[in-house]
């Protein structure tokens, strides 16, 4: 995916589907925890010091697990690099939870998984492809067998269930600068990148 910080901006002025202000605390040691205002827009989750109109970061969600700390704390923490996570400190035991169900709907596996198993469900009921009429029923990523089952413990449903998905979402976590100039995000390599705004 390209990218360019002016782009990400614009993005952070979109409506949210969840912001509040959160303590939040980075993966590198002797990190303290700071307040931040922190919106999720789409599958971006948008961090800014709370006196400041443009983001200090960008986290990328995907392909990363989302878990409860504390009571009313949560962490986020990559499958490439398990140890690395990023915490989060809520005002409530309720305001954890939204926040943790609305990070694992974020990402773009999981709304592909939910559109495959709610296809299928209304093609088990109607007899029709519901993609049809938009001429993508035969695309590739809208196959069921197209469904690779996530690591072990990351909350998604294996390939060929037909559960709800359920997934543990993905947040990115490396530290290269974002210039102005577009650069790369790479989504299930090795190296996934936080996008950090001058």
């Amino acid at each position: 995916m390209r990218y360019n910080e002016k782009e990400l901006q614009a993005l952070s002025r979109q409506p949210a589907e969840m912001a509040a202000e959160l303590g939040m605390r980075g993966p590198k040691k002797g990190s303290v925890v700071k307040r931040r205002l922190v919106k999720l827009v789409v599958n971006f989750l948008f961090y800014f010091r709370t006196d400041e109109a443009e983001p200090v970061g960008a986290l990328l969600l995907e392909h990363c697990r989302v878990t409860q700390e504390e009571p009313s704390g949560f962490s986020i923490s990559f499958l490439e690099d398990p140890e690395r996570k990023y915490h989060f400190e809520c005002c409530s035991e309720e305001q954890c939870q939204e926040w943790m169900a609305a990070l694992r709907r974020a990402s773009y596996e999981f709304m592909r998984r939910s559109l495959i198993f709610y296809r299928n469900e209304i093609q088990k009921m109607t007899g029709k492809d519901p993609l049809e009429q938009f001429g993508i029923s035969e695309e590739a990523r809208f196959q069921l067998s197209g469904l690779k089952g996530l690591p072990s413990g990351a909350g998604g449903a294996s390939a060929g269930s037909d559960r709800p998905p359920q997934l543990g979402m993905a947040i990115t976590a490396r530290d290269p600068l974002c210039a102005p100039r577009p650069c790369r995000v790479t989504v299930g390599k090795k190296h996934c990148h936080q996008t950090r705004f001058k």
